[in-house]
């Protein structure tokens, strides 16, 4: 028989099985039963749907890893409608964007984050704003417990929901200057978070920390995986070492996840302490993702936290998890430096390397293609692009969503990430998208020529490095482009550094070659993307 796969299957499971059991931790220490996360959400449910919202309406999240945030996946998805988890990193114009390609009706936004969204409330289309702690936001805010209060916490009057209904919406930054709306349907979900329980060990008994940010793909499925396998969800607002540690060692955790940067400063903070306790009672494993970290920092968390890393590597746009190294039988054969590789495809998921046109390249480790994807797990489109979206999955080879990054594959299997053919720069597993960049040193009215390129960096793996033709006789500084940036982007896009040249080197075309601009950042290593 057919049933349809949708992602309130995961919090349904929860209530049903594991109702006594803490579900969620929020960040000041509050215990909620999963029987008291569904009571909550189902009283957000019915108060969404008597401010109007309908199924396939779009409910607009700002917030950081918070009980709320999955409250408010939950809420929104019983209606049938669809979830928009916003980057609390972004500037307001990126906001304004964002929740005009989207069409939110509805926003909720945390304390810390809504004073970046109520200079746009105008030039937005929602008419709702929820604020958390709305007595701490400036403006004209519903506060989010009274929102809830009073309200049923009967199940609401479910739609007739479809798998290929969209479930959520999340915005990557891209090759093109605008960020783009990732559709994610209840079956991707629900697929993906299948797939993410099977290679990353999740069982009823894990209590998994939110370290890594909730936006990201939901969290990596985590809001899925966890709540549908019964674990314990602890909530840290945002990353800091010393919190990280002290929620490990109180609530016990098994797992968490983090970007090879979270990793480097977890060792920073244990190097520069005396006496810091890593663990609980119960081992603990991390996922990390992307860029693969240095062997050096995969010694130091294995061997003196005593935490297993388990490496993956994906996109917005596949869930994100399409491929790991998490396999006993080729870290026997082949060790720990396995696990600087990207790893080998997921289950029911085909991973391919291609060249440019289209056929794979041989199993050798050494020669470069493309990575392609087809699975479940892997997003029906772009919102709003279709032309985008038609070449995302049909540039060399037809049916595959197009990664954009240039990797070997071994005859194991094992992709191992060489380069990046899409203008993103991945620094502390932010993505950045370099022509957005230069789109804003553009306007500046003393820089002639640009280009936006990644450099190395210890801390982050790699940073936006701007490269600055100057317009005829005027003499910008380093300073004054790095704060032109940071006036209408997010901080984390800024370039960390810039130089003045006379010229940069473009095809007959016109077309910036940044492959010769990149050669001189990353001559000394190993491969051409950061190396956390």
């Amino acid at each position: 028989m057919k049933r349809e796969m949708l992602t309130t299957d995961f919090l349904d499971r929860a209530v049903d099985l594991y109702d006594d059991v803490t579900g969620v931790v929020a960040h000041d220490g509050t215990e909620y039963t999963y029987a008291e996360v569904n009571d909550r959400v189902n009283r957000l449910a019915h108060a969404l749907a008597e401010s109007g919202v309908e199924q396939g309406d779009r409910v607009a999240l700002l917030a950081p890893n918070t009980h709320y945030f999955i409250e408010t996946l939950y809420a929104t998805n019983k209606l049938g409608a669809v979830f928009v988890p916003l980057n609390y990193r972004l500037a307001t114009g990126e906001y304004e964007y964002i929740l005009n390609d989207c069409e939110a009706g509805t926003l909720i936004a945390d304390y810390d984050y809504a004073e970046k969204v109520e200079p746009i409330r105008d030039e937005i289309p929602a008419e709702t704003f929820v604020g958390y702690e709305a007595a701490d936001i400036t403006g004209d805010w519903i506060d989010y417990e009274d929102f809830l209060d009073g309200g049923s916490t009967a199940e609401p009057d479910r739609p007739a929901i479809s798998e290929d209904d969209d479930a959520s919406i999340n915005y990557t930054s891209g090759t093109t200057g605008d960020p783009k709306g990732v559709v994610r349907t209840h079956r991707t979900e629900h697929w993906h978070a299948l797939v993410l329980n099977q290679h990353m060990e999740i069982r009823d008994d894990d209590t998994y920390l939110w370290t890594l940010p909730m936006f990201h793909c939901n969290g990596w499925g985590h809001t899925y995986a966890i709540t549908g396998t019964g674990g314990t969800h602890v909530c840290q607002r945002t990353f800091d070492a010393e919190g990280v540690f002290r929620r490990v060692r109180d609530y016990d955790v098994t797992f968490l996840c983090g970007a090879p940067t979270v990793l480097n400063n977890l060792i920073a903070h244990y190097e520069s302490n005396d006496s810091v306790e890593t663990m609980g009672d119960r081992d603990v494993r991390i996922a990390t993702a992307g860029s693969a970290p240095a062997t050096a920092t995969i010694e130091t968390v294995e061997d003196e936290f005593g935490w297993r890393i388990i490496h993956i590597y994906g996109l917005t746009e596949t869930a994100p998890i399409i491929t790991t190294s998490n396999s006993p039988r080729r870290l026997a054969q082949r060790g720990r430096d396995l696990k600087v590789k990207q790893g080998a495809e997921t289950l029911c998921t085909d991973v391919r390397v291609v060249n440019e046109d289209g056929s794979d390249v041989p199993r050798d480790g050494e020669t470069i293609g493309e990575i392609v994807v087809q699975g479940n797990q892997v997003m029906d489109g772009y919102l709003n692009k279709p032309e985008i979206t038609e070449e995302a999955f049909n540039e060399r080879v037809e049916g595959y969503f197009h990664t954009g990054d240039l990797a070997t594959i071994d005859a194991d299997g094992m992709v191992a990430i060489q380069d990046r053919k899409k203008d993103i720069i991945i620094s502390g597993g932010e993505n950045i998208s370099s022509i957005e960049v230069e789109d804003v040193l553009y306007d500046h009215p003393d820089v002639l020529k640009a280009a936006v390129i990644p450099v190395p960096s210890e801390q982050w793996g790699e940073t936006p490095k701007a490269l600055v033709v100057p317009r005829g006789d005027a003499d910008p500084t380093a300073d004054e482009i790095v704060d032109f940036v940071g006036e209408q982007l997010a901080g984390y896009k800024k370039p960390t550094s810039v130089d003045f040249v006379d010229d940069l080197p473009e095809t007959a075309t016109g077309k910036v070659q940044k492959y010769e601009l990149r050669e001189e950042y990353w001559d000394e290593e190993e491969t051409r993307v950061g190396q956390q």
